[in-house]
């Protein structure tokens, strides 16, 4: 006879707001919806990027954290994180065990199959290995995810473009791989509207043009080319105005370097926002920049087609998937910052083309990244590879 509740545990090494950790948050909501048994394993999430499972509106389901289970190479906290995490699994006979981000993907997989766990699943969120690393860190990491990638039964990924990239660089065949577009709510993007109020608060011009970026305040994030881009921009017409959605790090070395360069007043911070208010903040928007070198499937370029506004960001790894290019937006070289400015004052200047934009893109991901699809998928695909699994072992 074929299970179909089972014994799930998501882990991932942080909770903080971000693309990945509401992915790995949503996939719990619809499998908690369905009526499985889930919980959730995290490391500590420090910092100015903030906490996700802070006023959620989840149902209520276990979380536990995992405190040896941190972001950076650390020998000592990673055996004591398998450790706990294998004994953890041992004790709570998960049926399904799904890993999400770098290392919790390292460690979760390898504790899970030491722990017996039948079935252990991994998704890639975004390449721990990029072009734009030093080489022993790029060799370490495709070395780490090969071995990984053992102990496993099959990996996801948000995009097409990590697919190809782990199978050239020969983490895994393939076949051990399957495209899972990583959802959200749509619905609220989609119905989000101008507010008066919200652009007065934020300080913009009731009617001026606005580019957003969605994103922590982080240097991975690509703001080493928004800024100059934007320099580019302003020169051109001093009226435009950006709108920086997101907290981390950086957000002090920004603000100090706007206002050194003058240009401060067309710069708004709206700080760490809600996933579930973000909608609201890129209806103030008439464009999306994501200048990041290094994603996986870009969420924010997916929410922003999804409120109708057109995205420009450079043609690496999943972006081209979304952002594509003359349709839905714009795709440029990395760190072609000359040709970001070329398009954005192109869309600016035809506002008909903008809109046509904006429409095609809202048009195409509105059903393909539903957030109950991601989880719907997920769920069968759980439960085929158990029963496949504890089936082929009784006979």
């Amino acid at each position: 006879m074929e299970k179909t509740q089972l014994r799930i545990c998501h882990v991932i090494t942080r909770m903080i707001v971000g693309g990945a950790q509401e992915n790995t948050l949503l996939t719990i909501k619809g499998h908690l919806q369905s009526g499985h048994h889930v919980e959730l394993a995290t490391g500590p999430s420090p910092g100015r990027e903030g906490k996700l499972l802070e006023n959620t509106g989840m149902p209520e389901f276990p979380i536990v954290e995992f405190p040896d289970m941190v972001r950076e190479l650390s020998p000592i906290h990673d055996l004591k994180a398998f450790f706990a995490l294998k004994k953890y699994f041992k004790a709570n006979k998960f049926d399904v065990v799904h890993t999400h981000s770098s290392k919790a993907g390292i460690l979760g997989r390898l504790a899970a199959r030491a722990a017996g766990v039948p079935v252990v699943v991994h998704t890639v969120h975004g390449q721990a290995f990029h072009p734009y690393q030093s080489k022993w860190k790029n060799r370490l990491y495709i070395a780490l995810e090969r071995f990984a990638a053992k102990y496993c039964d099959k990996i996801y990924a948000v995009a097409q473009a990590m697919i190809d990239q782990c199978v050239a660089a020969k983490v895994a065949p393939r076949e051990k791989y399957m495209v899972v577009y990583s959802g959200m709510d749509t619905t609220a993007f989609a119905n989000a509207e101008r507010e008066t109020e919200l652009r007065s608060k934020l300080g913009i011009p009731e009617n001026a043009l606005t580019i957003a970026t969605v994103a922590r305040l982080f240097h991975q994030k690509g703001y080493e080319f928004v800024i100059p881009a934007a320099e580019k921009v302003l020169a051109v017409n001093p009226d435009i105005h950006f709108l920086f959605v997101g907290d981390g790090p950086m957000y002090d070395e920004l603000q100090a370097f706007l206002k050194s360069r003058n240009i401060d007043k067309n710069f708004h911070f709206a700080g760490l926002v809600p996933p579930s208010e973000v909608c609201r903040y890129l209806a103030q928007s008439d464009l999306l920049w994501h200048l990041s070198l290094h994603e996986g499937l870009p969420r924010a370029v997916v929410q922003a087609l999804a409120t109708g506004i057109p995205a420009i960001g450079f043609a690496l790894d999943g972006t081209p998937e979304v952002i594509i290019n003359g349709e839905t937006g714009f795709t440029t070289g990395a760190e072609d910052i000359d040709e970001v400015s070329r398009r954005t004052l192109q869309l600016f200047a035809d506002e008909k083309l903008r809109r046509t934009m904006g429409e095609c893109g809202k048009a195409k991901v509105l059903e393909q990244f539903d957030w109950k699809l991601m989880a719907d998928i997920l769920e069968k695909e759980f439960i085929t590879l158990y029963n496949n699994k504890t089936n082929s072992k009784r006979n």
